[in-house]
């Protein structure tokens, strides 16, 4: 069994199958929801059964933020640069590839002047900048980028996994049939 599910060859898995996954299949299935982080769905497993699809991210993003700080920065390095050098070598997950779509189209200045922000953000942080793309325009994404390089490192930290939060349960209410 691959370690992602292609969730464009099977159908959508329901909570019900969700909690009758044994640990192995469970991570198989969920594992890419967190980018390139399987260790998120383990721990979450212990929590089964899951009252609901929210049930289910609460216990995901709780594993996250129950990491240690230098874990969580280690967490947030898996994550790709918006329109970085793994959009161009077309490396990144299909999670991400989807949820950056839009962002082909930038003009080359555009493009430019996001590499250059992205540069300057991650010289600041140590990390890269993460955004939830699919729930903001290109104009908010350049502003919030913007803003968010000048923040405390700690601050960002936090507003870097707010934005996972919402990435991510996005990402399960697609996995698991649009479910809200």
């Amino acid at each position: 069994m691959s370690a992602v599910m292609n969730t464009a060859e099977a159908p959508p898995l329901t909570l019900s199958d969700i909690n009758r996954l044994d640990r192995v299949r469970f991570v198989a299935a969920l594992g890419g929801v967190f980018e390139h982080s399987p260790w998120v769905a383990t721990q979450a497993w212990a929590e089964r059964p899951f009252a609901s699809i929210d049930h289910l991210h609460r216990a995901m993003i709780g594993a996250v933020r129950a990491s240690s700080r230098e874990a969580r920065i280690d967490f947030l390095r898996m994550h790709p640069e918006l329109a970085g050098k793994e959009a161009q070598a077309g490396t990144m997950t299909d999670h991400s590839t989807a949820e950056q779509a839009g962002l082909d189209a930038l003009t080359r200045e555009q493009l430019q002047t996001l590499r250059a922000l992205n540069a300057e953000y991650a010289a600041q942080h140590g990390f890269p900048f993460v955004i939830a793309v699919l729930a903001n325009t290109r104009g908010q994404i350049f502003e919030a980028l913007r803003t968010r390089i000048g923040r405390d490192t700690d601050a960002e930290l936090e507003a870097a996994l707010g934005q996972i939060a919402i990435i991510t349960r996005l990402r399960l209410g697609r996995l698991l049939g649009g479910a809200h």
